[in-house]
């Protein structure tokens, strides 16, 4: 056995995480869209480089994380392993909604504070969904990766749950990353290292 991870997909409602999720787990893409009832949690095991993983990803539309606490859908506290524990965390935004892509600006930020001090750094992958709507993105990709690789200092990577596009090479570079993480470089520049073919699949 390799152990176990957890990742966490989070964004803005409607950006497609458990599409993505569904894609990479099942194979299927649901037609009409449906917000997520609450947070869900998947309990896959996945074959990397020739060792089993037990993942627990989480998958849940949280509130404006800008915002103050309230009502049903809040951002998870500190205590949450959401927060305190997750290996590696997919924030998820759509090519075509520049307001989900301020979201997971936020979010990101949101895990910087939030963060116990002394906890392990945690690789953050920023993924750009709908690709296949390529000819209404806000805006250009390269500027955009630059933005996230270079500012943010994360890792960016664009798919398309739909059609099942770079859904699973997504998850084998969060993966790769996060079993290196204890490594010393930082978790952007060893998500970039990871880009090349790895094998990554369900049991």
């Amino acid at each position: 056995m390799g152990g176990s991870l957890r990742v966490a997909v989070l964004g803005a409602p409607g950006v497609g995480k458990t599409a993505i999720i569904r894609q990479f787990l099942f194979g299927d893409y649901p037609e009409r869209h449906r917000p997520t009832d609450g947070p869900r949690l998947y309990r896959p095991a996945v074959l990397l480089d020739g060792a089993v993983y037990d993942l627990s990803i989480r998958d849940g539309d949280v509130a404006d994380p800008g915002s103050s606490p309230g009502g049903s859908e809040e951002w998870p506290d500190s205590k949450d392993w959401s927060l305190q524990d997750t290996d590696a965390f997919v924030l998820v935004y759509d090519i075509c909604s520049p307001d989900s892509f301020d979201y997971v600006k936020a979010l990101r930020q949101r895990i910087a504070e939030t963060r116990p001090a002394g906890a392990p750094e945690a690789p953050i992958l920023v993924v750009g969904n709908k690709r296949d709507r390529q000819r209404l993105r806000f805006g250009p990709r390269r500027a955009l990766a630059a933005l996230v690789r270079r500012g943010w200092r994360c890792g960016y990577l664009e798919c398309s749950a739909k059609y099942n596009w770079h859904v699973l090479r997504l998850f084998r570079e969060l993966l790769r990353c996060a079993l290196v993480r204890a490594r010393p470089a930082h978790p952007a520049l060893r998500l970039q290292g990871a880009l090349h073919p790895a094998r990554c699949s369900l049991m």
